[in-house]
């Protein structure tokens, strides 16, 4: 087996007495989808911050490609390919939405062909908001702003994309749609993907792997059927009398 695109080594993040990631080690493969899941408060966004380098570790390391980067500041992270969005969606409220993409296909594009502009339209039409492009952020829909964070993120061109509930908060049948955009994205971009879900049939037809967290830490990792059926992430999340479902 290739050597993982990404990987944390006992990473973890301490806030006063309080361990928010407890020793978690994650391996993100070339073309792979993992998700990760778990109740509130069981340090997802956290260790989405220590991977993309906006908070700093407690102790343990990330590393891409097998060279440490964890340490580094965000944008270095960006700049080797590691890009997230946010669970909150805060697009500039006085750019258009062409130019909120352009942002983002400024800061990469040290790694593309053409110019910014050219590829956040390029990008606005793979996402399905070329026809939006001259409107402001604030006239979409909550569905159309989660596909703006995306075309924000896929503009800056990553090999490693993070999620942070992308799929949260839509209707089914946005849900639907936004699922299959994340696979096109990985499918045809060839982006590796890592995403925190709690709309859980999304979570289980889209992912490879799952890894799941509670209390800071990776209670269990395999294939999505497998998490399902483990008693412990039974317990600590999905309840009893859970099955997995497509979107």
């Amino acid at each position: 087996m290739s050597a993982p695109l990404l990987a944390t080594h006992g990473i973890s993040k301490s806030f006063g007495g309080l361990r928010a990631v407890d020793g978690v080690d994650l391996e993100l493969r070339h073309g792979e989808i993992l998700g990760v899941i778990g109740p509130n408060g069981a340090g997802k966004t956290t260790l989405f911050g220590l991977i993309a380098g906006s908070l700093p570790p407690t102790a343990g390391e990330v590393h891409m490609r097998g060279f440490k980067v964890s340490g580094r500041p965000a944008y270095k992270l960006v700049r080797a390919g590691v890009v997230r969005t946010h669970q909150i969606v805060r697009p500039f409220p006085n750019l258009t939405v062409a130019e909120n993409v352009t942002v983002g296909a400024i800061h990469g594009a040290w790694r593309g062909t053409g110019t910014p502009r050219a590829r956040a339209a390029e990008v606005l039409e793979f996402v399905g908001l070329a026809e939006r492009a001259q409107d402001l952020p604030g006239t979409l829909t909550l569905a159309g702003r989660k596909r703006l964070e995306l075309a924000r993120a896929l503009a800056i061109v990553p090999l490693v994309l993070m999620l942070d509930e992308v799929i949260a908060g839509v209707n089914p049948a946005e849900a639907m749609k936004l699922a299959a955009l994340i696979r096109r994205i990985r499918d045809e971009r060839g982006v590796s993907i890592i995403m925190i879900e709690h709309v859980m049939p999304a979570v289980m037809s889209l992912s490879d792997r799952i890894a799941v967290l509670d209390h800071g830490k990776k209670i269990a990792e395999g294939a999505p059927q497998e998490v399902a059926a483990n008693p412990l992430v039974v317990e600590a999340y999905l309840g009893k009398g859970h099955a997995g479902g497509k979107p």
